[in-house]
């Protein structure tokens, strides 16, 4: 079995490119898991099965909406040849959000709780990516602390995120809820120093435009360190769980391929784009905030397929873990927010703008059209979730329904995210 990941492609590309420093890049960083022994290996299927002519007659089969993890918002209608699906057509819509005309009718700073909702694991990056729109439109800058703030919110909700799906993915597999309660366990500490700062453990409603609602409570940094430094444990206890469990192996190798040329001409990006080798992470494209001040490394998969897409989420948060390290030790003291902005009566000027983060799921963008008043003339946003669904079909054709679930969760999507 070959090496399920490997970050001499990023590393390379990363040096011609110009995009780190062959002295920035951090070589402590875990390249791959040592291979799994003979009782662990495990055939890989085809990356894209031939299909032959079905035998007998076709079977339209309609999945959900009454799985838990969709709460009748969603289901995937699909055609089976035996236990073969011939075609499978991902159906949303029901959930009737309606958040980009809602935008339209709100003031700008009204829209900013709204932004919470759309992936209700993730409403701090929300926050982020709508905050830049903003800051773009109207030209504002934010203080040094705040852009620090930012970005060790942004990352405790990256771990949030890449946890917990781990968990869920597992579930979906049948381990009936341990590794989610392991997950969920390390959730809870993250999600207490939300409560600290904002008065809300999802919702939090955090950001605004030039800053951050309020400092940092007494203590707050003491509590987030403790958590930083005992997460690399957690993911130590995860991987020795499940990285080289055989079901695992079993169930995901060769499981879901997504080539990528189809990957980058589907929009697909985060770790679904990195998991088929496509070394594009915003943070280091785009370098929004102040993330040119760290050291960390993109990490790439080799096939594409849901095994590698697991090993995303447990590589980004070692590597988000050594962001709020270095995070951490160099926030400096100052306002959170620009004292010129007046966020009541906040009108921008006349044009467009557009703002986009590495979300957690992917490129999660804002683009907004002012017409000077104290609404958006056009508010609309481009989420990860519903790209990166539109390339469910192809991953799943050929394999079985149970293989379907488990590439389904291995997408990582939010409905509020599908259905905006």
């Amino acid at each position: 079995m070959s090496k399920p990941l490997d970050f001499d492609a990023a590393e390379q590309l990363a040096m011609a490119t110009g995009d780190v420093e062959p002295e920035q890049l951090d070589h402590d960083a875990p390249v791959s898991l040592p291979p799994p022994g003979p009782r662990y290996e495990a055939v890989p299927r085809a990356a894209s099965p031939a299909i032959p002519e079905p035998e007998g007659e076709l079977l339209e089969v309609s999945v959900g909406p009454h799985h838990p993890s969709t709460h009748g918002v969603f289901r995937m209608n699909v055609v089976l040849d035996g236990e073969k699906i011939v075609q499978l057509k991902p159906v949303f819509g029901y959930l009737h959000r309606n958040h980009e005309k809602l935008g339209e009718q709100t003031t700008y700073l009204g829209n900013m709780p709204y932004t919470d909702r759309l992936d209700y694991f993730c409403s701090l990056s929300n926050n982020w990516a709508y905050a830049l729109a903003v800051e773009k439109l109207a030209g504002l800058k934010v203080p040094e602390r705040a852009e620090y703030i930012r970005v060790i919110t942004a990352e405790l909700t990256r771990l949030v995120n890449h946890s917990s799906l781990v968990g869920f993915l597992l579930h979906d597999m049948g381990t009936m809820g341990t590794p989610l309660m392991y997950a969920f366990r390390e959730r809870e500490k993250i999600l207490d120093a939300f409560e600290a700062l904002t008065g809300a453990r999802m919702m939090c409603n955090y950001h605004r435009f030039g800053g951050c609602r309020v400092d940092l409570p007494p203590g707050w940094l003491d509590q987030v360190r403790t958590i930083v430094d005992n997460f690399p444990r957690f993911i130590d206890e995860m991987e020795r769980l499940l990285s080289e469990n055989e079901v695992l192996i079993a169930r995901t190798h060769g499981v879901g391929v997504l080539p990528p040329e189809l990957a980058v001409n589907a929009g697909v990006t985060g770790p679904s784009l990195r998991a088929s080798g496509i070394n594009y992470d915003l943070r280091k494209v785009d370098r929004y905030g102040i993330y040119d001040r760290f050291q960390f490394r993109v990490p790439l998969g080799e096939k594409g397929d849901v095994y590698d897409r697991y090993m995303m989420r447990i590589l980004e948060m070692r590597e988000s873990v050594k962001i709020l390290q270095q995070a951490l030790r160099d926030i400096p003291e100052g306002p959170v927010i620009d004292p010129k902005v007046r966020l009541r009566n906040f009108t921008p000027p006349v044009g467009e703008a557009y703002g986009r983060i590495e979300a957690p799921k992917g490129e999660l963008g804002f683009y907004l059209i002012s017409d000077g008043s104290k609404k958006p003339y056009r508010y609309r946003i481009r989420p990860p979730s519903f790209i990166n669904l539109t390339v469910l079909e192809d991953m799943c054709r050929g394999h079985t329904l149970a293989d379907a679930v488990i590439i389904l969760g291995a997408v990582d999507i939010v409905l509020g995210e599908v259905d905006r």
